[in-house]
């Protein structure tokens, strides 16, 4: 199986547990792996037969205007859901990282894993 990256994705939202980070607009940094089989694509060089990464990049800023929540995790499972069913992803690893929110880490953040690979 193949997979498809998508590393390092900004995305802007409004996210967090504390009042005061409901009042602003965060940065989360998105890293995606998205198993597909890209030889009917690469044989016909035809998008239509692939993940379309910028449709799946658009998809997610849209989800992260749309949604507002407390927890990483919650954005992370909610957005997994998401992108495998408008985007019929067999298996994704997710890693949501949160920029500044421990002064001591660069960011903190979490990976999950959804589906299963043929």
């Amino acid at each position: 199986m193949d997979r498809i990256l998508i590393e390092a994705l900004a995305v802007d939202t409004v996210i967090g547990v504390y009042d005061w980070e409901r009042t602003i607009v965060q940065s989360l940094s998105l890293d995606l792996s998205l198993a597909t089989d890209i030889r009917p694509a690469a044989a016909a060089d035809d998008l239509s037969l692939t993940l379309d990464y910028a449709a799946i990049c658009q998809r997610i800023q849209r989800f992260a205007d749309e949604h507002q929540f407390a927890l990483v995790e919650t954005f992370a499972e909610r957005l997994a859901e998401c992108l495998q069913q408008e985007f019929s992803i067999i298996w994704l690893r997710l890693t949501v990282r949160k920029p500044g929110a421990v002064p001591q880490a660069a960011s903190v953040g979490l990976e999950i894993t959804r589906g299963t690979l043929p």
